[in-house]
């Protein structure tokens, strides 16, 4: 049975109780919540920062469950895309991808992620992510067309088809 909408709120709370048993739980019941938990992306997405490698894991797993997250939830989303902390950066731009055309306005952070600066794995979950977007993310086309010519071939490989998907 999945949980009602308050123990989802209640869990998402929970993420980010000082004692780090709380937050296991949390993110472990989170996880066996499906796409239930749709409504906790942003602090399960937070999660993956914690200091607790079973938190970031179960907070992980919890994503990889989740599905499309709430529009409301997109500006919030491009924000944490933003982060230094890879793991947070990998998760929101993933959820960003998820959500397609909705998440077009996140189309300049995701084309920066994209930089020599970015870690790897994230670079290469946003020019996923571009793809994902479709031709709502054309403004992104010259750091794509860049990342395409990456000594990475999946980051090219993901830059050429997040290219192909815009139309360019």
């Amino acid at each position: 049975m999945s949980p009602s909408p308050t123990e989802i709120t209640t869990l998402a709370a929970r993420l980010a109780d000082d004692d780090a048993a709380v937050r296991l739980d949390a993110a472990e019941r989170l996880a066996r919540s499906g796409e239930a938990a749709r409504e906790a992306a942003v602090p399960l997405v937070q999660a993956c920062g914690d200091g607790d490698g079973e938190v970031r894991q179960w907070a992980g797993a919890a994503l990889e469950e989740l599905g499309v997250p709430p529009v409301e939830v997109i500006a919030e989303l491009q924000e944490l895309a933003a982060m230094s902390d890879p793991l947070v950066a990998y998760w929101a731009i993933t959820l960003l991808g998820r959500s397609g055309q909705a998440a077009a306005a996140a189309t300049a952070v995701l084309a920066e992620r994209l930089g020599p600066a970015a870690p790897l794995e994230v670079a290469q979950r946003a020019a996923w992510a571009l793809g994902k977007i479709g031709p709502a993310a054309l403004v992104a086309s010259g750091a794509l067309q860049v990342a395409a010519t990456s000594a990475d071939p999946r980051l090219a490989r993901l830059a050429s088809e997040a290219l192909a998907a815009i139309g360019v």
